[in-house]
């Protein structure tokens, strides 16, 4: 999109089944967001590429994140204690979704949960070189007490969950999803299982989805 430059906005995007990256480029500012990725299976048992696991840090630092509050911090980071269904927000067809902050602070984090929380979301923004993500968990540290976590789902390795971390400048979103064709379809559909995998990153208000302000202002003030 665009051209390459120096000077001048441009960006370039892979759109697929399991991957999706959309990265905008402004001199030597860049956006990987909205970011998509997921895999089924997670994990190759044989062959050339087998004991390959996807997604594994994202998925035990954040059990390990929620395994560590107390009773009181469970009660309301947890939106439910069970998970039977598929719960991304902001995956396709979910353009400028608008999701309400849910679960708990970070700020009610003790100085180790607060360190945990910041080691789970570089996961996340390590997917840019290092200069910049660098300069991302900056700004996101900066909101750090504004940030909030939430999880539905059980809390040991053997359960399937869903977390979404979410403050004013990142969303981040991990989900144990059904599976697509990988079960016996002479048995009952098995509905989320950990052996797959998405995961979203979204900056929000940062319009990466594109809002056509334009059009958005003329529909609430006619001219």
């Amino acid at each position: 999109m665009g051209s390459p430059s120096e000077s001048e906005p441009w960006g370039w995007q892979i759109d697929g089944h399991h991957l999706v990256i959309n990265y905008f480029v402004l001199g030597d500012q860049v956006v990987m967001t909205p970011t998509f990725m997921g895999s089924e299976p997670n994990y190759i048992e044989e062959g050339p590429d087998a004991g390959v696991r996807t997604f594994y840090e994202e998925e035990k630092k954040g059990l390990t994140l929620y395994q560590s509050l107390n009773v009181s911090q469970k009660e309301k980071a947890t939106l439910w204690d069970k998970k039977e269904y598929q719960f991304n927000l902001s995956e396709a067809f979910q353009d400028n979704q608008i999701i309400p902050y849910q679960g708990i602070k970070a700020a009610a984090f003790s100085s180790e949960q607060k360190e945990l929380l910041i080691a789970l979301m570089e996961e996340y923004v390590g997917n840019l070189k290092p200069g910049h993500a660098e300069i991302k968990m900056t700004e996101v540290k900066q909101h750090l007490d504004n940030t909030w976590f939430s999880w539905i789902g059980g809390d040991t390795e053997n359960d399937v969950f869903y977390y979404r971390i979410h403050s004013p400048v990142i969303l981040i979103e991990f989900d144990h999803h059904g599976p697509t064709f990988l079960w016996d379809m002479d048995k009952p559909y098995p509905g989320p299982v950990n052996w797959h995998i998405h995961t979203v990153v979204r900056t929000p208000n940062g319009n990466d989805y594109g809002k056509d302000l334009l059009r958005q202002h003329l529909e609430r003030h006619p001219h």
